[in-house]
């Protein structure tokens, strides 16, 4: 298989994937409404102090993408598995690692990337810095995409299970720790008056990493979890 194809069968998936998302938006929905949910009520329930609110604006806004992209992972495969999809896509002559990409990017620009663009308005009621609220985005830019790639793995090895939600959340979140330091640390670095470089520079190395690895291993995944 030539390059363009397996760009064409990348480009395919993705864009299969977000016209069903658009007939089902009340999926799409509920992780941006709990994001927004959990991030808007910790100002109401800690108070007006300004120092508080900014030591505690990185964690709160961290854990909350954290929890929401939990929320889609289980959806991430079922779908095509109930109606028979995935086990075409395995019978294809296309690469399945290829198709289990461009289902991850679907899913981040579904569940990742609308967190990213909305967490800046959510950060001014911490009272960030205009300078926090960018390393902010540009944080969560670098990280989210870790969140879905090591969540597709989770998502595929418990694929079909009963309470498979609960288990992909047990199978994710402990490897999904690293991601929430250092991008809750690019923050707070920058509040300390300290540079945000090296917070940001080892989440670019985990998105790469995991980009490499994570679509050959979830792939196998699906293989052992359809068998």
């Amino acid at each position: 298989m030539n390059k363009l194809t397996m760009l064409g069968v990348l480009g395919l998936v993705i864009r299969r994937d977000l016209l069903l998302a658009m007939r089902r938006r009340a999926d799409v929905l509920t992780t941006l409404v709990f994001f927004v949910m959990v991030v808007s009520l910790f100002p109401l329930g800690v108070g007006p102090e300004p120092d508080m609110l900014r030591k505690m604006a990185a964690g709160v806004l961290w854990v909350a993408a954290l929890l929401a992209s939990m929320l889609s992972l289980p959806r991430m495969f079922s779908a095509d598995y109930l109606d028979g999809t995935l086990e075409q896509m395995m019978l294809a002559p296309q690469s399945l690692t290829m198709m289990v990409l461009g289902k991850i990017i679907a899913h981040w620009m579904l569940s990742g990337l609308p967190l990213v663009l909305i967490a800046p308005v959510l950060g001014v009621q911490f009272d960030m810095s205009s300078q926090a609220l960018w390393v902010l985005m540009l944080a969560l830019l670098l990280g989210t995409p870790v969140l879905s790639l090591i969540g597709a793995i989770g998502a595929a090895l418990t694929l079909g299970l009963r309470g498979g939600g609960v288990l992909v959340s047990l199978l994710v979140l402990p490897l999904c720790i690293p991601v929430l330091i250092f991008g809750a640390g690019a923050v707070d670095a920058i509040n300390s008056g300290m540079s945000a470089v090296s917070n940001l520079s080892l989440l670019g190395a985990l998105s790469l990493f995991a980009l490499v690895f994570t679509p050959f291993v979830a792939a196998q995944a699906l293989r052992i979890s359809m068998e």
